[in-house]
């Protein structure tokens, strides 16, 4: 018996005696469960974390059991569910017989009465429990998490995007600013439509991947071959003559997308580690805005380059590289994530249940502009009471308060470049935009640090304003909350 009869049952039976449905993320547990797939499996597949996933289940596990009148955990949950179905195909087959009744709803009988279905305490919030838990703020926004803002029209355009054939994304914006989470919702849009997904994060391949072009692309290939489900093939289409480039064209081209009845999304997360190794940037650069033109080309090989849909995710500017004719930065889709608006830091205030006015709001943007990151702790640590939003403003912005860690983590990437560190010290001590040369604004801009106006350049916000300018190279603390 396949999973989806089951479990439109099973949502079915939620939903008549609780008027909830289950979310995607509790899905995918169940299905992944009826799989025999572990947890780590299902949140590769989703995109959050084992952990995060595991919490899911256990609370699952727990709310299935009095729902279904039998312990239900992980290994026997299919089992459970499927006796269940059996039971009331039996009885609907049995009435169908005598009296000409059809209709399922009306024989639940096998799972316990609506009337003396009660909830314990511990249970009662289980179907949404973790989806309105205010989750601590950094890295990706759970799929099924209330806190994640929409930013119109950006969501939808990317959507509909993902859906064309040879689809290309870029999503650049300096780091958190919530870029994974917008692909993570990308490629979830993607398996809805029954596509194939590949999460490839470059910072966690090992250095030794980035010592050759043929290294890497090796790399990729086995990594997006592995993702499916498929044997390794690199020592079959593997050709040194003909070089890299035309051996991976042909391990997608012939293999892996020929292995696949449907379109195949992959995402490339932190692709800003390429820019490091300018040599094998280039030609993997070259290797993806191939693959996107091919797919326009209209000839026979566009067919199978249509199943592919690609999405990049960077934080560095474009503008600062060389020869990015050659690349796919021009190309496809581009997304450059802007701050949250006025509106939109209100209805996260809302969402985290603080009673805020329009000037309190107006207060904590002035600080840390509109940054996710940045908003989020603010009203993560104020709504647990570990401070007021007094306590974050100007006069006491020089300690770091609670974005210390992130402070100093931006003051030490700072000094490891001296001449941006330079840049930097005398922006946030002037009163007025600074002019700086192109490349360094753009790195500053890539960084988070600042905001363009032409040629000059401003802090992003008050809070780099007021810590950077009282720190000196030979002395700086912070005090952390």
């Amino acid at each position: 018996m396949s999973s989806e009869e089951p479990l439109e049952l099973l949502q079915s039976v939620i939903f008549a005696k609780t008027h909830q449905h289950l979310n995607n993320l509790e899905m995918a547990v169940l299905r992944g469960a009826w799989d025999n797939q572990t947890y780590e499996q299902i949140a590769e597949t989703y995109c959050c974390s084992s952990t995060h996933a595991k919490t899911v289940g256990s609370r699952l596990w727990d709310f299935l059991s009095q729902l279904l009148g039998t312990k239900v955990n992980k290994k026997n949950f299919s089992v459970v569910l499927e006796r269940k179905a059996k039971e009331l195909a039996v009885d609907v087959a049995t009435d169908v017989a005598t009296d000409g009744v059809t209709d399922v709803a009306d024989k639940l009988s096998v799972f316990p009465e609506t009337s003396s279905f009660t909830y314990h305490p511990s249970v009662t919030s289980a179907i949404t429990s973790v989806a309105t838990s205010p989750e601590l703020p950094g890295g990706q926004v759970p799929l099924d998490s209330l806190f994640y803002i929409q930013r119109p029209p950006i969501e939808q355009r990317c959507y509909d995007t993902i859906l064309q054939p040879g689809a290309l994304i870029r999503i650049q914006a300096p780091r958190q600013m919530g870029k994974t989470s917008l692909m993570a919702r990308i490629l979830h849009q993607a398996r809805m439509q029954e596509y194939r997904t590949v999460t490839l994060s470059l910072q966690l391949a090992e250095k030794s991947v980035f010592t050759s072009l043929s290294r890497f692309l090796q790399w990729f290939c086995a990594s997006v071959g592995k993702s499916l489900g498929l044997p390794n093939q690199l020592a079959e289409y593997w050709d040194d003559i003909l070089g890299s480039n035309a051996s991976t064209i042909d391990y997608f081209e012939n293999y892996l997308l020929a292995e696949l009845d449907s379109p195949l999304a992959i995402a490339l997360d932190e692709l800003d580690i390429l820019f490091q190794y300018p040599d094998i940037a280039s030609d993997f650069f070259s290797l993806l805005r191939s693959w996107y033109e091919t797919a326009r080309y209209g000839n026979s090989k566009s067919v199978i380059w249509q199943k592919l849909r690609i999405v990049v995710v960077y934080s560095t500017e474009i503008d600062a590289l060389s020869d990015f004719n050659r690349s796919p930065f021009n190309v496809g889709l581009s997304i450059q994530l802007p701050e949250l608006t006025r509106e939109q830091v209100q209805k996260l205030a809302q969402l985290r249940e603080l009673d805020w006015q329009a000037s309190q709001v107006e207060q904590l943007i002035s600080l840390v502009g509109g940054h996710p990151y940045l908003i989020s702790k603010a009203f993560y640590h104020i709504g647990h009471q570990d401070l007021t939003l007094e306590d974050l403003l100007p006069q006491y912005a020089k300690k770091g308060r609670i974005y210390g860690e992130y402070l100093r983590q931006k003051l030490a990437h700072l000094q490891q470049h001296p001449e941006l560190y330079e840049a930097f010290s005398h922006i946030t001590c002037s009163p007025t935009p600074i002019e700086l040369e192109r490349e360094q604004a753009l790195k500053l801009h890539s960084m988070g640090l600042v905001c363009l106006q032409g040629t000059q350049v401003t802090p992003r916000c008050d809070l780099y304003r007021y810590y950077f300018s009282g720190v000196t190279r030979a002395e700086f603390r912070i005090v952390e909350h």
